[in-house]
């Protein structure tokens, strides 16, 4: 039989390209491979150089693929094996690096080390998430936030896992399973997805009072925020200091934003997770990118271990908050993220967080929900990373050397050499030894324990419904009124009207005004409270808490604030370069949105660069929109629905509209077009400005008001059409 011809076989050259290996010096060839930089030469997983990564090994040119080709078997391998498990929840995230620093040395309190000297800056990575959706689902959900910080300190790695609520939904972690059994798709037909709008959630809700509290934070607009960098972040639990002589306190940790809290209103988030599911992510990326790095001053409450009986609730409970008008607090220190990841997977995906991880200095207290969550973390770590190694992966790997006796597994990756693995020893001299508290070593807090082996909740914590009434007393009107309309739409998805009924029963007793809104809401009475519910301790002391309430944040910045500019040809370009000059000089950002990508002619005749068309984005996507004049723009705008509904939308949502010159034309067309009362739109945050000139007057009216935010307390918000 006649052997079918091989082909000849060629080297690769750097493109890909075959080359001829004719005439090649090969110790030429060498010394170049040797002198590239490393990432210029495509290996293997074991550094061998890969000539051709175009073509499997094959029996002829037209044959079966050989076994042989280790090459292709490693990399269809590793493909394979690509994806790890998601979280159970917590699944979809966004980080990124970063340093703290304190502003004064914290000793009197706790001897922890990154907390002690304000000239040391201490590495952290930052991971935020949503709770209930998977990897895939829409950053914009409303839900609770999780706000993981790592400490690597030289003491080892410090854990703060939090959330962007101060309170957790339970009390005791045995009922966690639960919990997330009933919020998770239900497991007949997997629905909903990063929502809690089915019946499952709402009928374990509406039987498990002590939930009461943090619903009626994921009820309000905390949980559907502006960004990552404009929420709070909370340790939820109580934990203690430790200072050098041992002497304990209670402590509360909390994360303040330096832009202040700001969120979505429900119709924005609502369209942004169709126009930019990644909206969150992509907030924190850019700015960092642009060097807007966000920021988060780190505050403390503090309370003496003598006082830990004094309040009305138990600071063992983790569904209830130290209001700060009665323990202010103190804001020791600043986290700033400035490096984003070099790759989400190894480094956002892999880090493992845990609130064990603790450092001489902190402990825990007798949560019993934290006390549960000491298991929870490290078994779910075995099985998403596949191995008690987990801590050797390099984003959780600590900066403080790593000794131990602990051997093998999966994925080892340390080397250790000697003989010796146990403890005592003396062919290693004893080594790794035992280090005593006064040498940095980590000692438990003692504390005196006695009672019965009993499975029982403590009387301390029967007070469910106090601070959620606390809460809706601390509320603005427009904060109650977006309270109320979310229990509605949560609560109009539920089918079965029992579920409903016990769940405004439970309102009822955090304040009977709210309980009636949402029953009208929903078109059914009131139904009374449950029997025995007048034997619940209850207090409306204190009254209300400021800090509660997003109307108090900052409202003085309008660093990393989008607003978009509507133009088309014929806009007044000085108009348009005025405004770009006074958004970015105070930390914002212009963005110059028109019926077609490209270029615009202004008015001047000058060229403009087009950002976005009108059908890639919407008003959702900014934070305020400015309509500049000239009257073959404005004309070309008022007849393109895009660009209406743009302006109805950013009224809607309470943004801040401003228009110069004949700009104001369109404001008014799409006022008629919304339906406003007398065909304006009028209110706060609506600014004009009359004449060709924008001044600095009018600039500085349109700062001050993207400062703010929004205006959710513009008259008639609801009756807007758009």
């Amino acid at each position: 039989m006649a052997k079918s011809k091989q082909p000849k076989m060629v080297a690769a050259n750097k493109t890909g390209l075959a080359a001829s290996p004719s005439g090649v010096n090969r110790s030429e060839q060498a010394a170049a491979v040797l002198a590239q930089e490393p990432g210029d030469t495509l290996t293997t997983n074991q550094g061998l150089r890969i000539s051709d990564n175009q073509n499997s090994l094959r029996a002829g040119t037209r044959g079966p693929t050989l076994l042989e080709d280790h090459i292709l078997r490693e990399k269809i391998m590793h493909f394979d094996h690509e994806r790890i498990p998601e979280r159970v929840v917590h699944a979809r995230g966004a980080g990124a690096h970063g340093v703290f620093e304190v502003y004064k040395s914290m000793a009197k309190v706790t001897k922890a080390g990154f907390l002690q000297d304000p000239a040391v800056k201490t590495p952290v990575f930052v991971r935020f998430s949503t709770v209930a959706g998977s990897r895939g689902s829409a950053d914009t959900a409303r839900d609770v936030r999780g706000f993981s910080v790592r400490f690597y300190t030289p003491e080892g790695n410090f854990d703060l896992v939090g959330n962007n609520i101060p309170v957790f939904f339970i009390q005791d972690a045995i009922k966690f399973p639960d919990l997330i059994h009933s919020v998770k798709p239900e497991p007949h037909n997997e629905i909903p997805q990063a929502a809690s709008a089915h019946d499952t959630f709402w009928d374990f809700i509406s039987m498990v009072p002590e939930t009461t509290h943090t619903v009626m934070w994921a009820m309000s607009d905390r949980a559907i925020p502006r960004s990552f960098q404009m929420m709070e972040g909370f340790g939820v639990h109580t934990f203690r200091f430790v200072d050098e002589a041992g002497k304990a306190s209670f402590v509360k940790f909390h994360w303040k934003p330096v832009l202040g809290v700001h969120s979505l209103v429900w119709d924005e988030a609502v369209k942004l997770a169709g126009k930019d599911a990644d909206f969150h992510r992509r907030d924190l990326w850019e700015a960092i990118d642009k060097g807007q790095y966000p920021e988060w001053e780190f505050g403390v409450q503090i309370v003496p271990e003598a006082d830990e009986h004094k309040f009305d609730f138990d600071l063992l409970d983790a569904t209830k908050l130290i209001p700060e008008s009665l323990v202010p607090v103190k804001l020791i220190g600043k986290l700033t993220l400035n490096r984003n990841t070099d790759n989400y997977f190894a480094e956002t995906e892999q880090i493992a967080f845990h609130p064990g991880h603790l450092v001489p200095g902190i402990d825990f207290s007798n949560d019993p929900l934290l006390q549960g969550r000491l298991f929870s973390y490290t078994d779910t770590q075995l099985s998403r990373l596949g191995s008690a190694n987990f801590h050797e992966i390099p984003i959780n790997r600590p900066l403080a050397p790593v000794d131990n006796n602990q051997r093998d597994g999966h994925m080892r990756q340390t080397i250790v050499k000697g003989r010796v693995s146990y403890e005592p020893n003396t062919l290693g001299s004893g080594c790794p030894m035992q280090r005593p508290w006064e040498q940095g070593g980590f000692v438990s807090h003692p504390e005196t324990m006695e009672g019965e082996k009993l499975r029982i909740r403590s009387p301390s914590f029967a007070d469910h419904f106090s601070q959620p009434g606390l809460f809706w007393r601390s509320q603005v009107r427009w904060e109650q009124d977006h309270i109320v309309a979310a229990f509605c739409f949560e609560l109009g998805k539920v089918t079965v009207p029992a579920v409903r009924e016990r769940m405004v029963a439970t309102l009822s007793q955090v304040d009977v005004v709210l309980a009636q809104r949402v029953a009208d809401g929903l078109g059914m009475p009131v139904p009374p409270p449950p029997k025995g519910a007048e034997d619940v301790p209850h207090t409306d002391e204190p009254k209300t808490d400021r800090a509660l309430s997003m109307a108090e944040s900052h409202k003085e910045s309008i660093v990393g604030r989008t607003i978009a500019v509507l133009a088309a040809h014929g806009v007044d370009g000085k108009a348009v370069d005025a405004m770009r000059v006074a958004l970015v000089n105070a930390g914002a950002t212009m963005k110059l949105i028109a019926p077609n990508l490209g270029k615009i002619k202004a008015a001047g005749g000058e060229q403009m660069d087009v950002d976005h068309s009108f059908p890639t984005v919407g008003s959702v996507l900014f934070d305020a929109v400015f309509a500049p004049g000239g009257e073959q723009s404005v004309t070309a705008l008022c007849a393109d629905a895009n660009a209406v509904l743009f302006v109805k939308e950013a009224y809607k949502h309470g943004k801040v509209i401003a228009a110069s010159d004949e700009g104001l034309k369109l404001i008014a067309r799409a006022a008629m077009s919304a339906g406003a009362a007398d065909g304006k739109f009028l209110g706060p945050g609506v600014i004009a400005g009359l004449g060709k000139v924008v001044n600095t007057s009018f600039i500085k009216s349109v700062l001050a008001a993207v400062a703010m935010h929004r205006f959710p307390e513009r008259p008639d918000l609801a009756d807007i059409v758009a």
